[in-house]
C-alpha cells in the first residue's frame, strides 16, 4: 500500500507516516476527512472529525441500526455509557438501542387527554402519574439484564423505596401505557408486552390512534391473566384501579387529523 491513499473523504495512511507528519493529518481531519492509520498492511486506527450533536445524532442512529438488523448486541453497562453521553432519546430492548422520534401532534393530544384522567384519578393517592421522557429500568424475571424504557404514561406506587439518592427511578411500575404509532406499532405490540409482563407490571394499554381503540392487559404470576378491547362506543377500564376509566369516543374525538 502506498504511504498516502486517498478516497472519497478518507485519507489512508501507514503509521510511519502518520508519526512524521501528525501536524498535517490533524489538518485534514480539521477539513471534516477521516484518516486511517494502518500497520503491516492492516488498519489499525482512525482520527475522524469532531461531531455535532446533528451529526451525532446519524452517527448513533447508524449504529443502532447495526445493532438491531448485523446481529450485534450491546449490554446494559455499554448502553449506559452511550446513554449518559447523548442527548438523544433511546432505549434499550433485549440488548438493542432503539432511537425514539418525536411524537406527533395526535399522539401528543392522546397522551394529553389520558394524563388529565389519569391525574385527576390520583390526586391525592400513593401512587403517583409520570409521562415519557422518564426512563425505567425494568428487571425482567430470570434474565440479568435489564430493558431501558420510557412508557408513554406509567404509575408508580413504590416510589418510596426505589428513588435514588439523585432522583432516578429504579422501581417497578403498577401500570403503563403505551401510544402506537407506525414505527413503534411491533415493538409495543410484541417486546414491550414481553418486558411488561416478565418484569413485574400490573397492567399494559396499549392505546391504537388508526384501530381508535385500547387493548388492556392484566398480568399475574409474569403471565398474561387477562385483556380486553374496548372500541368506539364503549369505556376502557382498569383491572388494577377501581373506578379508572377512559372513555373511548371522547378521547379520540376531535384530534387533527395527520399521518402517522
Amino acid at each position: 500500500m502506498k504511504p498516502v491513499d486517498y478516497m472519497e473523504g478518507i485519507v489512508v495512511i501507514t503509521a510511519t507516516e502518520f508519526k512524521q507528519n501528525l501536524g498535517k493529518y490533524l489538518d485534514q481531519v480539521e477539513r471534516q476527512n477521516e484518516v486511517v492509520i494502518t500497520k503491516n498492511g492492516a488498519k489499525v486506527a482512525r482520527l475522524t472529525p469532531y461531531i455535532t450533536d446533528i451529526e451525532q445524532y446519524f452517527l448513533v442512529k447508524e449504529r443502532a441500526l447495526d445493532y438491531q438488523y448485523g446481529g450485534k448486541k450491546v449490554s446494559y453497562e455499554e448502553f449506559m455509557e452511550i446513554y449518559e453521553k447523548s442527548t438523544l432519546r433511546m432505549e434499550f430492548i433485549n440488548g438493542e438501542i432503539y432511537l425514539l422520534s418525536s411524537p406527533n401532534i395526535g399522539h401528543q393530544e392522546i397522551l394529553g387527554k389520558l394524563h388529565l384522567i389519569f391525574n385527576e384519578y390520583f390526586k391525592n393517592k400513593k401512587c403517583r402519574v409520570f409521562l415519557a421522557p422518564f426512563d425505567v429500568h425494568f428487571r425482567k424475571k430470570e434474565i440479568k439484564e435489564p430493558d431501558v424504557m420510557q412508557p408513554d404514561i406509567l404509575v408508580a406506587c413504590d416510589l418510596e423505596n426505589d428513588v435514588t439518592e439523585k432522583g432516578r427511578y429504579m422501581g417497578t411500575p403498577t401500570l403503563v401505557i403505551e401510544i402506537l404509532s407506525s414505527s413503534t406499532r411491533s415493538k409495543d405490540m410484541i417486546d414491550k408486552l414481553n418486558t411488561y409482563r416478565l418484569s413485574g407490571v400490573k397492567e399494559y394499554w396499549i392505546v391504537d390512534p388508526k384501530q381508535e381503540n385500547i387493548v388492556v392487559y392484566g398480568f399475574e404470576e409474569y403471565e398474561i391473566d387477562k385483556y380486553k378491547t374496548y372500541e368506539k362506543g364503549s369505556i376502557a377500564q382498569s383491572f388494577v384501579f377501581k373506578g379508572l376509566s377512559a372513555d373511548i369516543e371522547g378521547l379520540f374525538t376531535g384530534l387533527i387529523q395527520m399521518g402517522e
